[in-house]
């Protein structure tokens, strides 16, 4: 009997490449897709090597219409389906809304928004039909807190709310494939060790948080598997990022976006000296 195979999008590195790990763990094939091939194949081979997986390896860049047809198309022409996805492709878009032109936001949000859905929409028919399928989509924590402008000067404006769409989606495909054996996870990290923040210039001052701040990709990959397979529609990876998302359901609009303000200052202060000190 065939192993069931996970199609997972910026397989690459960070969360994506963790999340490949767990799953091959669990004994999962994986269909590995991003943009270089060459970290494809040698985590293939490694996955192939510690436990036994087989692996596709799919060159993509989910920023580009028509690839999440591709994709899909390749896994079938390699006589598979897919019973997993892990949505994980994507990248911060630097600046203010004002500083940047529409083509940019236009590339974000094909890669963010519309490469997840499309690829929901072809794979899942085959989950509900086959009364199995697993479906983790990676949003932030940004979408559950109040706005912080320190963070969307660096990920972009639209982000937090393209990953508000993704819980809100992931939230209705739970309910919608109730008693079907179909689950669906909006994983929502905050800041993780990653090249997410070299792309879009922050390693500099994230790498300065305190401690308490930072999450790493395994962590976040252990979280999400644990969710998708407890079917919870929204998991926030850490203790911290637990406490601050529970108190800022408690607290009126006002108060958490005073919080959020002072904690994000209070925050990068605490990096700027940290910075200084190892200078």
């Amino acid at each position: 009997m065939a192993r069931k195979l996970v199609l997972i999008t910026g397989a690459s590195s960070g969360i994506g490449e963790a999340m490949a790990r767990q799953l091959a763990q669990k004994g999962w094939d994986l269909a590995l897709a991003a943009r270089r091939e060459d970290r494809l194949i040698a985590l293939a081979e490694e996955m192939k090597a510690q436990n036994g997986v087989d692996s596709l390896i799919i060159p993509a860049d989910l920023s580009k219409p028509g690839e999440p047809e591709r994709i899909v198309s390749e896994i079938e022409k390699a006589g598979r389906q897919i019973d997993g996805l892990v949505n994980n492709a994507g990248a911060g878009q630097p600046g203010y809304f004002t500083e940047t032109e529409w083509d940019d936001q236009a590339r974000f949000l094909e890669l963010m928004v519309t490469s997840y859905l499309k690829l929901i929409h072809l794979v899942l028919p085959g989950m509900e039909e086959r009364r199995f399928g697993r479906i983790i989509n990676v949003s932030s924590v940004s979408a559950l807190l109040p706005i912080a402008t320190g963070h969307t000067r660096f990920s972009g404006t639209i982000y937090p709310g393209a990953k508000g769409l993704l819980i809100k989606v992931s939230q209705s495909l739970k309910a919608e494939m109730t008693g079907k054996n179909v689950h669906a996870t909006a994983v929502c990290p905050g800041y993780t060790w990653s090249e997410f923040h070299d792309v879009n210039g922050a390693r500099q001052s994230i790498s300065q948080l305190p401690d308490y701040w930072m999450l790493t990709a395994e962590d976040v990959a252990l979280s999400a598997y644990d969710a998708v397979e407890r079917n919870k529609a929204v998991c926030v990876p850490g203790a911290w990022y637990k406490f601050l998302v529970g108190l800022m359901r408690v607290l009126p609009d006002p108060a958490g976006d005073w919080l959020i303000s002072r904690q994000s200052k209070r925050a990068m202060k605490q990096a700027q000296a940290n910075k200084a000190a190892a200078e």
